[in-house]
């Protein structure tokens, strides 16, 4: 069968699904404020999943399986490194005192940006890795590196004041002391002002910015097509928001998924480095196929998932 050839119509189609999807699940067909519940969270997630692997099955009938697989390994790796970015987002949250009601609008923004952001950046680095291709070496020492780091790194605090993003801005922004419902903006004695839902928005965004640097390079790790990392990405940060409100509250009992995902970054990493895949110079020469590469880390978050459950429920016996 000849594949369908990727053209910038298949992209533009893309982004307009995607965005009538977002219209839906960010709430413009919604009036005001409410608090995400559990069974609304699951029918989402549920949702951004079986549109996925759908998109998936797309991919097989019209690119081939090689590159549906490389999809489904991609949007298994942004997905389970976005689990540890809700951990995070939980934190700002409740450092910031963010009232339940008010949160799916901080998500459903943050999910514009991210996905401008990942755009950017993942244009910016197909064009280098297809100029510079030995930079694919930068990137698995990086994300080895970030394995590592993250493996021992112990469970932190949000600290807004030590953010250098928020005292920039506000040194230019004056904020007001409350929140002011679900706005963004205000007036403060006639002025223009943000408010604190303004700020703990600019600190999602901003994380988001900070685990891209890290889940972007690892799906280079699985494909070099732009289209693919694209779209595996999207359907991760789309699933993001409602993974949140369905894992948010249960995420401590986790404890060793963090363990499990610096095993994935330490896995992708070396498979981008031991991958030749017509880079020069060839140190290594060990290819490792993107089937195998989907079940090693189906095997490693699975483990580390299950591992987690069993020692949580072993401790309340």
């Amino acid at each position: 069968m000849n594949q369908v050839a990727i053209t910038p119509w298949h992209w533009i189609g893309f982004i307009v699904c995607v965005l009538v999807f977002i219209a839906l699940d960010l709430g413009l067909f919604r009036k005001g404020a409410h608090v995400v519940s559990f069974r609304e969270a699951l029918a989402w997630s549920a949702l951004w999943f079986a549109l996925a692997m759908l998109f998936g099955g797309l991919m097989a009938y019209w690119r081939g399986h090689e590159e549906a697989t490389e999809f489904v390994t991609g949007y298994l790796i942004e997905l389970s490194l976005s689990l540890d970015n809700i951990l995070v987002i939980a934190l700002i949250f409740a450092a910031f005192r963010v009232p339940a009601e008010f949160q799916h609008r901080v998500l459903a923004w943050g999910i514009l940006g991210a996905l401008a952001m990942r755009g950017v950046m993942i244009a910016i680095g197909a064009e280098l890795i297809e100029n510079f291709a030995w930079l694919l070496y930068v990137f698995g020492a990086f994300l080895i590196f970030t394995g590592v780091k993250m493996f021992f790194e112990k469970k932190g605090e949000a600290h807004p004041e030590n953010n250098p993003v928020l005292r920039l801005v506000k040194k230019f922004f004056p904020v007001t002391a409350d929140f002011e419902g679900q706005n963004f903006f205000t007036r403060l004695n006639g002025k223009f002002a943000l408010t604190p839902l303004a700020l703990v928005l600019v600190l999602v965004e901003t994380t988001d910015l900070i685990f891209a640097v890290d889940s972007v390079p690892a799906v280079f790790s699985v494909t070099r097509k732009a289209f693919i990392v694209f779209t595996s990405n999207v359907f991760a940060i789309l699933g993001l928001r409602s993974l949140y409100f369905l894992l948010a509250g249960a995420i401590g009992m986790f404890r060793y998924l963090k363990a499990g995902l610096s095993v994935v970054l330490v896995f992708v990493g070396a498979k981008m480095l031991l991958d030749p895949h017509d880079r020069e110079p060839k140190w290594f020469q060990f290819e490792i196929s993107t089937v195998i590469s989907l079940l090693v880390i189906a095997v490693i978050l699975s483990t580390s998932i299950t591992l987690s459950v069993a020692v949580v429920r072993r401790e309340k016996k």
